[in-house]
């Protein structure tokens, strides 16, 4: 599904987002939409699975649920990733995001 231009697709296991990560950044925030993924910085450096941590805490913090229904499902090792949300739906992302 399209939401603004960003490729979110809502399954029978939750949402899943497309991602351009952009590691050590001055702060975490959201930035808008980079190639059809949501662009996120993110102040923690890619190393040790630093950065990848930092996008499950971030998304935790915004759509007010646990970090165990965040799960990284592609890109581990990529500035471009794909998250998966449990039991959210595209609504409700779209209600917190800029």
């Amino acid at each position: 599904m399209d939401s603004g231009g960003c490729r979110i697709r809502e399954t029978a296991e939750g949402l899943e987002v497309p991602l351009h990560v952009q590691p050590r950044a001055r702060r975490t925030e959201l930035v808008g939409i980079h190639n059809g993924a949501l662009k996120l910085k993110i102040s923690a450096p890619p190393v040790d699975d630093a950065a990848n941590r930092a996008v499950v805490e971030f998304f935790s913090k915004l759509m007010g649920i646990p970090r165990s229904r965040i799960r990284i499902i592609a890109g581990l090792k990529s500035r471009d990733k794909v998250l998966r949300i449990s039991g959210a739906s595209l609504l409700n992302l779209q209600a917190l995001l800029p």
